[in-house]
């Protein structure tokens, strides 16, 4: 236990002392249950239709919501992952001194298990008239304050957590009292599994690749580093799966697919998380015009099975997801939105001074890439509110990309936006190994050796490049953001179970939060 309890965390642990000195144990190491919340309703339901006189008997377990004494008769509700039920214990049922146990030793928030046969009260809510009853864990903590909500036509009181910091660092309070917040992550797993569904149908194979890499790769960003001490060897967390992925084509896959997590060492948004969830596939024989053509498909599909609909509200904008989405070729729309033409500055020095003359002020030392990168972070992508792909971008970004025939500057590549934000990126992927290893060294003179955007060369991958890899395009999408796309939530942290936060001091428990922490409705003492 902690050294310093709340008062009512003391009150509550002297409840628990005395269960225990009466010889039941608020712990127990069983627990039965028959029916569901829902399933027990459903059950009565059925008798009900069948005509028959009495409800069935069962056996539900939950948290418990709400309590109210009215001298011979307490009304409770626990909660499961279902629903919640009502309880009805009388002392013409349960014995006087069993009322009074629960009345004065039960709390919300603990976790009670109740026996008896289902009937309808006056009001028409279903609820189990209580035979026999049992702690199954007691809440030492009480759950956030309460608040009165009107369910079902009735006033019901319940707790609430609101601070968002609280919310994220105690995530598990805020799954506890905010059904809201246990939907979203229910809606991201039908994300993940209707992607699994579609990738699957359309012949591709769900691989796993290594999280630890001695050479870390296939994308621009800073890793995070570990050291295996038997091994004697300094390794990287993965910042994404693609040289893995694509050392699988080489062996004679075609169709390759992952979704796991990949971890990248830098700053933290409303929309990015050092450690995320992202999916991945490579397809043989296919280009990035066929890729963009299916991605499309592959997040309509989604939406179909996870919403019923293609189209969706997110931030007060309606999003239409069908196909096709409108494509913007990144010059084109470079010219359109800031008036510069990039073909016409073919160095950084020469970006930068158009960028200048349009009243810009470029990033200093940067790249001619990096300088185009800014140009469409700060004028294109926030004005993709509607589905969008952006296509043909500079090579110096773009590393494992195809060339575009006839303009070496620039490489196959397209990204997606929806609401203002990147989703995916993807390219016609670069399988020649000569030029692969020309970039890799490019890479390596354009940066400095402290640049998060410097690409280390991977040999292991060049030599598999060179046993021949067929054509192929590759695609990359996050997970997070599409759950907050298809949850209407600004920020990364709503839709990560356990984002990362900085280091707090004096974290306060989710009951003292709010102003009123004794607004608990029950007898604390």
């Amino acid at each position: 236990m902690p050294t310093e309890l709340t008062p009512l965390e003391k009150v509550r642990l002297e409840k628990l002392e005395r269960l225990r000195e009466m010889g039941i144990e608020p712990y127990p190491n069983r627990a039965e249950r028959t029916h569901t919340a829902e399933e027990a309703k459903a059950a009565f339901l059925a008798s009900e239709q069948a005509g028959e006189e009495t409800g069935p008997r069962v056996t539900v377990a939950g948290r418990l919501r709400s309590m109210r004494p009215m001298g011979k008769i307490t009304f409770a509700h626990i909660e499961d992952a279902t629903g919640r039920i009502q309880l009805f214990l009388r002392a013409n049922d349960i014995g006087k001194d069993r009322l009074k146990l629960f009345n004065k030793f039960f709390d919300l928030g603990d976790f009670v298990q109740a026996t008896g046969v289902l009937f309808r009260t006056r009001s028409g809510e279903i609820t189990v008239r209580v035979e026999d009853f049992r702690m199954l864990a007691k809440a030492i903590t009480p759950l956030p304050p309460a608040k009165d909500e009107v369910v079902d036509g009735k006033v019901v009181r319940h707790a609430v957590l609101a601070d968002p910091e609280t919310r994220y660092r105690q995530r598990y309070a805020d799954l506890a009292v905010n059904p809201e917040v246990r939907e979203i992550f229910r809606t991201r797993a039908k994300i993940v599994r209707a992607l699994r569904d579609f990738l699957d149908d359309h012949g591709f194979l769900e691989v796993e690749t290594p999280i630890l890499q001695p050479i870390y790769g296939g994308a621009a960003a800073r890793p995070f580093i570990t050291y295996h001490n038997q091994l004697k060897q300094k390794l990287y967390l993965r910042i994404s799966f693609e040289l893995y992925l694509k050392r699988l084509l080489v062996g004679m896959y075609e169709k390759v697919y992952e979704i796991g997590r990949d971890f990248r060492n830098e700053g933290i948004s409303f929309k990015h998380n050092p450690e995320f969830t992202q999916l991945e596939f490579y397809w043989a024989y296919a280009d990035y015009f066929k890729v963009m053509e299916f991605a499309e498909e592959m997040i309509a599909f989604v939406a179909d099975r996870v919403l019923g609909k293609r189209t969706l509200t997110w931030q007060g904008h309606e999003i239409d997801l069908n196909p096709p989405w409108r494509r913007v070729e990144l010059r084109q729309g470079l010219i359109e939105a800031v008036g510069i033409d990039i073909k016409d500055y073919p160095t950084a020095e020469e970006l930068a001074a158009a960028m200048k003359k349009k009243g810009i002020e470029p990033k200093p030392n940067a790249s001619r890439g990096k300088l185009i990168d800014q140009l469409v972070s700060d004028y294109l992508e926030p004005n993709f509110i509607q589905p969008t792909f952006l296509y043909n971008y500079p090579r110096d970004i773009s590393p494992l990309a195809k060339a575009m025939p006839g303009d070496p500057t620039m490489v196959e590549r397209f990204e997606g936006f929806i609401g203002g934000m990147e989703l995916c990126n993807a390219f016609t992927e670069l399988n020649d190994p000569l030029d692969q290893e020309a970039r890799f060294l490019e890479m390596g003179r354009t940066y400095a050796a402290d640049d998060e955007e410097r690409h280390p060369i991977d040999e292991d991958y060049l030599r598999a490049m060179r046993y021949g890899m067929p054509p192929n395009g590759g695609f990359g999408m996050g997970i997070d953001r599409l759950t907050m796309i298809f949850t209407d939530k600004r920020s990364i942290r709503e839709v990560i179970l356990f984002p990362h936060l900085r280091e707090r001091e004096n974290a306060k428990p989710p009951s003292e939060v709010t102003e009123n922490p004794t607004a608990e409705e029950n007898n604390e003492g």
